[in-house]
C-alpha cells in the first residue's frame, strides 16, 4: 500500500497550491482520509480530514476559509487546495489514511497509512 502525495513547492505568501495524495496497491474503500503537517522542530499536526463518502469535511481552525479537502473515489485520491498561503503554513505537508467512513477526530495515533510527505515553502 502507498500514498503518493505530490504538488508541493515554493509559493509566494497569498499563492496557492493544490496537493495531491493517489493510493495505489490497494483501494481505500470505506477509509477517511487526512492531511496533516510538519514545520521543522515542531510535531506532526491535523490540518484537514474527509470522511468516505465526502459527506463531512474538517479544518485546522488556521486554515478554514483557505484550504479546501476533497477526494475522487474513483481516482483513489484525495486533494488540498490551498489558497491565500501565509508563511506559517510552511511544512511538509503528508497525506493519511484511517479505515473507517467517520473523519472526526482524526489523530496521528489514529492513522494506518502515511503518505511521504511533499514540501511547502511559503515565502514573505
Amino acid at each position: 500500500v502507498q500514498l503518493q502525495a505530490s504538488g508541493g513547492g515554493l509559493v509566494q505568501a497569498g499563492g496557492s497550491l493544490r496537493l495531491s495524495c493517489a493510493a495505489s496497491g490497494r483501494t481505500f474503500s470505506g477509509y477517511a482520509m487526512a492531511w496533516f503537517r510538519q514545520a521543522p522542530g515542531k510535531e506532526r499536526e491535523f490540518v484537514a480530514a474527509i470522511s468516505w463518502l465526502s459527506t463531512t469535511t474538517y479544518y485546522k481552525d488556521s486554515v478554514k476559509g483557505r484550504f479546501t479537502i476533497s477526494r475522487d473515489n474513483a481516482k483513489n485520491t484525495v486533494y488540498l487546495q490551498m489558497n491565500s498561503l501565509k508563511p506559517e503554513d510552511t511544512a511538509v505537508y503528508y497525506c493519511a489514511a484511517r479505515n473507517g467512513w467517520r473523519a472526526d477526530n482524526f489523530h496521528v495515533s489514529d492513522v494506518d497509512y502515511w503518505g511521504q510527505g511533499t514540501e511547502v515553502t511559503v515565502s514573505s
